[in-house]
C-alpha cells in the first residue's frame, strides 16, 4: 500500500462491525493519510471490549444519512461499507435496502467522481451466488440472489460499472461471510454465533443438516483487501473489477466450523437438525482470481486464530449471555429497538423531534 501514505480516504458506513476493523488498518499502514468516517450512527454506541472509540483514529467523524447526504468532503479514495448488512435486515424494509446498498452507492460514487477521487471500493457480497451446490463460484459464474440484501448489491455493481474509467477505478470486492472480533462486534453470523453459544451455554444448536457450504473471511482480512483495492490501478483487474474476496481455504461446511469451535472450547456439545428442510444458502466460492491480482493482500488469518480471538474478545466482556439473539449483538433486534422506541421512523430515518 505504498500509494496511500499521502492519501485522502473517504469510509462511508464506518461505525459498523467492519469499519472499526478497516480504519485500524488504514491508520497503521499509511499512518500521514487523511481518513474520514461518514455513518448515520445506528449501532455507534454498540461498543465490544474497546478500550477507546474507535473513531479517535479518525481525522474526522462526519454524520449522515446517506441517502440524504448532497455533497462530499473532496478524497482521494472512497469505502462503500454503508449497508443494511444481512438477510433479516434487508427484508425489514426493502425499499431502505435499495435505497441505501444501491441507489446511494451509485449516487456517492458520482459525486466522487465528479469531485477527483481516484478509486471507489464497494463492499459486495459471495451472498449473490445463492444456492449452488455443484462447483465453486466464480465472477463468472450465474448469480442467484435469493433476498433484498443480495439483490441490492447486484443491482450496485451492474450500475457502478459504466461510471468506470481509467481515471476512476471501480473495485467490488465480493466478501465471503465475515467474521471475528470487532470493537463493535456482530453475533448475527454463523462463526461469531457459534463461539458465542459455546461460550454461553455449552451447546451449538445448528438449525440446518449441517450440510450447506458457506465461505468465511475475518475482519481483519477483508480490510487488508479494501486497503489494497484503494491502491489497485486500472491495468491490475480493469478499470472496473468484481473479485470475489476470500480464500479457497476458507471454504467450510456449517457442521466443520462448529466442530472447530468444539475443538478449541473443550465441553462444547453440537446439536444437529437432522431433519431440517435443505438450506438454500449454500455456496462454495472460487478466489482463484483475488490470488492473482492481489498476492499481497492474501488473507492471513486461520479459522482457529479467529475462534480464540472471538472466544478471547468475549471472555474480556465477561459475556454469559444465553439469551444473546434478543440482544443487541445482533443488528436487527438493535434497529427493532430504535423503531420501538421512537428514534427510527418507518423508513429507517432518524426521528428528529
Amino acid at each position: 500500500m505504498e500509494n496511500v501514505v499521502t492519501m485522502r480516504v473517504l469510509i462511508i458506513g464506518n461505525m459498523g462491525y467492519i469499519g472499526p476493523v478497516v480504519v485500524r488498518e488504514l491508520r497503521t499502514r499509511a499512518p500521514e493519510s487523511t481518513l474520514i468516517g461518514i455513518d448515520t450512527g445506528y449501532f455507534s454506541h454498540c461498543l465490544t471490549n474497546s478500550g477507546a472509540l474507535p473513531e479517535v483514529l479518525l481525522d474526522q467523524q462526519l454524520f449522515a444519512d446517506v441517502r440524504q447526504l448532497r455533497e462530499l468532503p473532496a478524497c482521494d479514495a472512497v469505502i462503500y461499507l454503508a449497508a443494511l448488512s444481512n438477510d433479516v435486515m434487508g427484508n425489514l424494509n426493502e425499499d431502505a435496502t435499495m435505497d441505501i446498498n444501491h441507489r446511494s452507492a451509485i449516487r456517492i460514487a458520482e459525486m466522487a467522481k465528479r469531485n477527483g477521487a481516484r478509486t471507489f471500493v464497494y463492499a459486495s457480497s459471495c451472498s449473490v451466488y445463492g444456492f449452488a451446490e455443484d462447483a465453486a463460484r466464480t465472477e463468472q459464474s450465474e448469480v442467484n440472489p435469493l433476498t433484498a440484501y443480495a439483490r441490492s448489491k447486484i443491482a450496485a455493481e451492474k450500475d457502478l460499472a459504466s461510471l468506470a474509467d481509467d481515471s476512476f477505478v471501480i473495485t467490488c470486492l465480493r466478501f465471503a461471510t465475515a467474521c471475528g472480533m470487532s470493537e463493535r462486534l456482530r453475533l448475527d453470523l454463523v462463526l461469531n454465533d457459534f463461539v458465542a453459544a459455546a461460550l454461553a451455554s455449552g451447546t451449538i444448536k445448528i438449525l440446518s443438516d449441517g450440510t450447506p457450504w458457506r465461505p468465511l473471511i475475518d475482519v481483519k482480512d477483508m480490510a487488508r483487501a479494501m486497503a489494497w483495492a484503494i491502491a489497485r490501478e486500472a491495468d491490475n483487474g480493469g478499470a472496473f473489477l468484481v473479485v470475489n474476496a476470500g480464500s479457497n481455504r476458507w471454504n467450510f461446511r456449517v457442521r466443520e466450523l462448529a466442530e472447530v469451535v468444539a475443538e478449541e472450547l473443550p465441553g462444547t456439545e453440537i446439536s444437529i437438525n437432522r431433519e431440517a428442510a435443505p438450506d438454500k444458502r449454500s455456496y462454495r466460492v472460487d478466489f482463484s482470481l483475488f490470488e492473482k491480482l492481489a498476492p499481497y493482500a492474501q488473507p492471513q488469518v486461520e479459522i482457529r486464530q479467529t475462534v480464540r480471538e472471538l472466544a478471547a474478545g468475549l471472555r474480556a466482556m465477561d459475556f454469559k449471555d444465553a439469551a444473546f439473539r434478543q440482544s443487541n449483538f445482533m443488528r436487527i433486534q438493535m434497529l427493532n429497538r430504535h423503531r420501538a422506541e421512537g428514534r427510527l421512523r418507518e423508513d429507517l430515518t432518524w426521528e428528529r423531534r
